[in-house]
């Protein structure tokens, strides 16, 4: 990957994960997850209420999957952000929704009404 695409590609994943409340990197869509981890964060995240919800299918595009890992330093996905802040991938999305840390942040990004 070139240094002007990596480039172009961070500005895509800043700009995505601070413009909106809630976003998560996925394999696949909210309605078809590609994935058992993506499944489960999706699932989480509907228990949770939330409403405000941007996915990002990084399926769709190489240099995405491979900024999001350089973006986080995180090597897996999905991977969660909530205003603009790096939250995790699905084991810390589970952990944080049994002990109502997750809903509880949502709620205080404004995703949840």
């Amino acid at each position: 990957m070139s240094e002007a695409v990596q480039s172009e590609v961070q500005n895509f994943i800043r700009e995505t994960v601070t413009g909106h409340p809630v976003v998560l990197f996925m394999k696949g869509t909210a309605q078809f997850p590609q994935c058992g981890f993506s499944g489960r964060a999706i699932q989480i995240l509907k228990e949770t209420g939330v409403t405000k919800l941007v996915t990002v299918n990084v399926l769709e595009d190489p240099e995405v999957r491979q900024g999001i890992k350089d973006y986080a330093n995180w090597p897996t996905i999905p991977q969660l952000y909530v205003k603009g802040e790096f939250i995790g991938g699905t084991d810390i999305m589970n952990e944080m929704h049994q002990n109502g840390e997750l809903a509880q942040l949502l709620k205080d990004a404004g995703a949840i009404e």
